[in-house]
């Protein structure tokens, strides 16, 4: 029997299920290395949920893909925008994790550019992974940034193979190296 999974945009009542898959995507570690002692995750979780409620950040549920299984729930998340934007879109998100962590927005670099279309996040639910869900909603994502005129583009940690390896199954090939934040990740387009 085949499971019914759809891929649709996101919507607003999404925004726990976006927050949880950045969350995922980062890995809870380096999110709690990101916010500092005294934190617990649930409290960036719902950052980037607040995040994601709104139209005019990065988290934005405005720049979801999710996928949906036969109940309807968010199995799967793409966050995806144009990287000449990034700063624009990054503004309210910089000045509230200032605010709620101390993080230093000045030590923020960018991981875009403008002339691509940023796979901010990918992320399936554990119990729906191996699926093909994830492929399908990068595959979708980088059609969105195809019909905008942008070059698909992502990060990739460099210990994390088998992400690559559905990376370039796409047609993402490195391009360069690039900094998120602590880590030197490689810079893939398709």
């Amino acid at each position: 029997m085949s499971e019914e999974i759809w891929i649709e945009e996101g919507r607003r009542e999404d925004a726990r299920a976006i927050g949880e898959a950045i969350v995922e995507a980062v890995g809870a570690e380096h999110c709690l290395g990101l916010i500092g002692p005294g934190h617990v995750i649930e409290e960036i979780v719902a950052l980037f949920a607040e995040m994601a409620e709104r139209e005019d950040t990065q988290y934005s549920y405005r720049n979801a893909l999710v996928a949906r299984d036969a109940a309807g729930e968010a199995v799967g998340v793409c966050l995806a925008y144009d990287g000449g934007r990034l700063a624009q879109l990054r503004r309210p998100f910089l000045a509230r994790a200032s605010q709620a962590f101390g993080i230093d927005p000045t030590e923020v670099t960018d991981e875009t550019e403008p002339g691509e279309y940023y796979i901010d996040t990918l992320a399936v639910r554990a119990d729906y992974r191996g699926r093909g869900i994830g492929r399908r909603l990068l595959m979708a994502a980088a059609e969105r940034g195809r019909a905008l005129g942008l070059r698909p583009g992502l990060l990739v940690d460099k210990e994390n193979p088998r992400a690559r390896t559905l990376y370039e199954s796409a047609g993402f090939v490195k391009v360069g190296d690039r900094p998120f934040f602590d880590i030197v990740m490689d810079h893939m387009q398709a």
